[in-house]
């Protein structure tokens, strides 16, 4: 026997010996992995996860230590294994199994979305039941509806995400919940509802008479008999406005007594009010008007469970989400995405401008009109803040001209002619919408403009303007001032007070209307019973809509045709 083949022979002969060895380790530590002794385990296959030509198990050694300091509660050094097993041996047989139990360390530290992204890729057919048990056990730890809206989005099929949702959901107060969305749930994932939502609708409480108490800045200490108009004579309209509408009620059967507190624009008044024994049976608190004096009163409608509706005339829903306090009007997030929805339905050509102003309020607009548009295939193709010291450049964007006719007149402009469908001017402010308007009539092209109502309280534009230029405007607070109801409400003030009614007494008259009506018809609690997405009718406008987010979605766009307004909406 030559020498070269005896130290072949003996070399075969150490790896076979070699190779046992490996076996033997482990089989041994595979036993104490089998008794449940973990941490011996642990140490028995440590030494076999390192790779060596011989050893035909570090993969196995691998997943095995992994599993025993899992057993043991160490989270981080199996997951630190197992994503090792990943990267080191990807064509693993096993890697499935490697997923799973991925899966459930991650769900273990709270890593949701790491989680199912995991899971997402586990096709064995075997580990699914698994799988689904293991996401229905952790999901239904997730008490936080918006965590798991979010899961729904990165993962719209996860049919465990959507009844974790439905069971958060179906455990909030009846006014709370989001039923378009729990209907959505059920259809979608074929979910049940009777185990599922578990807070049974209330049951309607009506009265003889119902309590409204207004808390507002009467100021009485400072009126006087005087006809001239008061500093504060907003207030005293909106009162007049509640009053009348008491009336009116009242000869329907529906008996509101009206309680007026001055709390004189000051947060101690107000608190003072508050200490009253009687507001407590209050059904509704009307008011107040001033930021600083919502905070006490919406911490006394809360633990006293009384609905409140802060100032009537207010976008901003700064108390949301408080199960016992609505706006009137749609807030400045509503106003934005309503109007995406408008352009969405009603302007052909897709792209679109955006202009807003410096105050937060015209930011909330504009983004959430941006962010809905670009969800229904509305491209904007740019956005601009404008400031006083840049304003010019609306007109510069607008119609900077590049040709000329014989006469001087533009024929094209740096922005193509019927490029644009629509410009959204989120903003009150005269000196931009000014501009938009004048720019697009000197353009004379296609482009829809899309306001606010507050422009036509504006006298330095005439209406016709905004009729030869497609203005059209969101309009909450539109009434059609021909409608029978309107021309009654009108006479009744007029007999009454004498002069023609305005603004605040015609939003005071709508408000406690449809306050009449929502407790005619839901009773003392309407909050928890009247259907989100159901419209109310209005009185002298076009209705409430109530949203989850405690609003009003109730958004007529109006426009100038032969000099009359028409409008147009979403149903």
């Amino acid at each position: 026997m030559s020498k070269y083949l005896y130290l072949l022979l003996v070399v075969a002969s150490l790896t076979q010996a070699t190779a046992q060895d490996f076996r033997k380790q482990f089989r041994q530590a595979k036993d104490l992995y089998e008794e449940k002794q973990y941490s011996a385990a642990m140490a028995a296959f440590k030494p076999l996860t390192v790779y060596d030509q011989a050893n035909p198990f570090p993969e196995y050694a691998s997943y095995y230590y992994a599993l025993a300091s899992q057993q043991l509660g160490y989270g981080s050094v199996a997951k630190d294994m197992f994503l090792q097993i990943k990267k080191l041996y990807p064509t693993w047989d096993q890697m499935q199994e490697v997923d799973y139990w991925l899966c459930k360390l991650y769900f273990d530290q709270g890593d949701v979305f790491q989680a199912l992204k995991v899971a997402s890729a586990i096709t064995d057919s075997n580990l699914q039941k698994g799988l689904t048990d293991l996401k229905r056990f952790y999901l239904d730890k997730v008490n936080d509806s918006e965590t798991l809206k979010m899961v729904l989005e990165d993962y719209p099929e996860e049919r465990e995400a959507g009844r974790a949702l439905l069971k958060v959901l179906g455990k909030q107060p009846h006014h709370l919940q989001e039923s378009a969305m729990m209907e959505l749930l059920i259809n979608k994932f074929n979910l049940p509802r009777e185990k599922l939502v578990t807070v049974e609708t209330p049951k309607p409480i009506f009265k003889d008479t119902y309590r409204v108490a207004l808390i507002m800045p009467f100021l009485a200490a400072t009126l006087d008999p005087s006809p001239v108009v008061k500093r504060n004579q907003f207030v005293l309209d909106i009162y007049d406005g509640v009053k009348l509408a008491a009336d009116s009620l009242r000869k329907q059967g529906i008996n509101l007594e009206i309680l007026a507190y001055d709390n004189e624009r000051s947060a101690q008044a107000t608190k003072k009010i508050l200490a009253q024994e009687e507001l407590k049976s209050a059904d509704v608190i009307l008011g107040p008007l001033f930021p600083e004096e919502a905070k006490p009163v919406l911490e006394f409608s809360q633990a006293n469970q009384v609905n409140a509706l802060i100032n009537p005339a207010s976008n901003t829903i700064e108390f949301a989400p408080h199960p016992y306090s609505f706006l009137f009007q749609p807030s400045h997030e509503t106003l934005g995405v309503r109007s995406a929805e408008w352009v969405a339905q009603h302007v052909r050509r897709k792209n679109c401008l955006v202009y807003y102003g410096e105050t937060v309020k015209d930011s909330i607009v504009a983004f959430s009109f941006i962010k809905k548009a670009l969800e229904l295939g509305v491209k904007v193709v740019y956005a601009e803040e404008v400031r006083k010291e840049t304003s010019a450049s609306i007109l510069t964007n607008l119609v900077s001209a590049t040709e000329h006719d014989e006469w001087k007149n533009p024929l094209q402009f740096k922005l193509r002619k019927d490029s644009l469908g629509s410009i959204f001017v989120a903003s009150d402010n005269e000196l931009i919408y000014s501009k938009v308007v004048n720019g697009v009539e000197t353009r004379g092209d296609s482009i829809t403009v899309i306001g606010q109502e507050s422009w036509l309280t504006d006298t330095s534009i005439d209406y016709s303007k905004f009729e030869r230029t497609r203005v059209n405007l969101a309009a909450p607070n539109y009434r059609a001032v021909n409608s029978p109801a309107y021309v009654e409400f009108r006479k009744k003030f007029i007999q009454k007070h004498g002069l023609l009614p305005g603004e605040y007494a015609t939003l005071g008259y709508e408000v406690t209307m449809m306050l009449g009506q929502f407790f005619s018809k839901y009773g003392a609690h309407f909050l928890e019973l009247m259907p989100p997405g159901e419209i109310q009718p209005g009185h002298l406008g076009t209705g409430y809509l109530p949203l989850p987010a405690r609003d009003n979605g109730r958004i007529p766009f109006i426009s100038f045709k032969k000099g009359a307004i028409v409008t147009s909406g979403l149903e």
